[in-house]
């Protein structure tokens, strides 16, 4: 059984800065881009007083976003909805995006998730240092005692790191389990039809390559990828709350 798993296919190099790759997930992150952007448009366009069809099951969407953020972010945080929800349709779609076969899955790429999970870092930091000022944050990385600074800087920077691989891991490693049972299942067809002749095994279909692939396609592909941007999304949510907490607290930590 000959199985090949490789990284993302490059369609051509751009001659500038040193040659950009233009590679399977940059075409793939355009089109949910582009299918995003539509999409939107589609569903906020003619905003009425009195909503219905696609303009309710728009504010439904925005809605429950909204009560997500709100309920684990505390409602002094609802400025970050726009971010939390890109961060997770992005995901969700990046992952799904690979059931057509067309498109690669763009979180199949460290690239991307480790992307976003330094865009969540520097939202974090950024918070830390504008609520409770540079010096107090680079204190706290001294806390409880001096001796646990190297650890503490460590585990800072190992956040954004654990949070990509994580999505990255998932997601890959449901491609690669898929790819090696179907190679399994394409050699069990042709243990199962070696005795019929070459001109009649042409024409059998891939009975074994039906049906299984089909389920573990739903749980790796539609399910786990909608897990894996919810995780993100959730953990992103935990972390820029805890820099960014209400106004008393913030307060009374000055």
């Amino acid at each position: 059984m000959d199985i090949n798993i490789t990284g993302p296919k490059i369609y051509f190099t751009i001659p500038i800065f040193g040659g950009i790759n233009v590679t399977q997930t940059m075409v793939s992150l355009l089109a949910v881009t582009i299918l995003v952007t539509v999409v939107a448009f589609i569903l906020t366009r003619k905003i009425e007083k009195r909503p219905s069809g696609k303009q309710v099951i728009a504010e439904k969407l925005v809605g429950m976003l909204t009560d997500m953020v709100v309920e684990t972010m505390g409602a002094h945080n609802k400025r970050f909805v726009p971010f939390i929800g890109t961060l997770f349709v992005s995901s969700m779609l990046g992952s799904l995006i690979g059931m057509t076969q067309i498109f690669r899955s763009t979180t199949a790429d460290l690239s991307t998730t480790a992307a976003w999970a330094i865009a969540t870092i520097l939202v974090v930091w950024y918070g830390n240092i504008k609520n409770f000022g540079l010096l107090t944050w680079l204190k706290g990385f001294t806390e409880p005692i001096p001796l646990l600074t190297p650890m503490n800087i460590i585990s800072e920077i190992a956040t954004p790191i654990s949070m990509a691989f994580r999505h990255f891991g998932n997601v890959a490693g449901g491609g690669v389990l898929m790819t090696i049972v179907y190679g399994a299942l394409s050699g069990l067809s042709s243990l199962v039809f070696a005795w019929l002749p070459e001109a009649v095994i042409e024409f059998i279909p891939p009975v074994f390559q039906v049906g299984i692939p089909a389920v573990l396609s739903i749980y790796f592909d539609l399910f786990s990828g909608f897990v894996q941007a919810l995780v993100f999304s959730l953990l992103s949510m935990v972390y820029i709350g805890m820099a960014n907490p209400p106004r008393e607290e913030i307060q009374k930590n000055k």
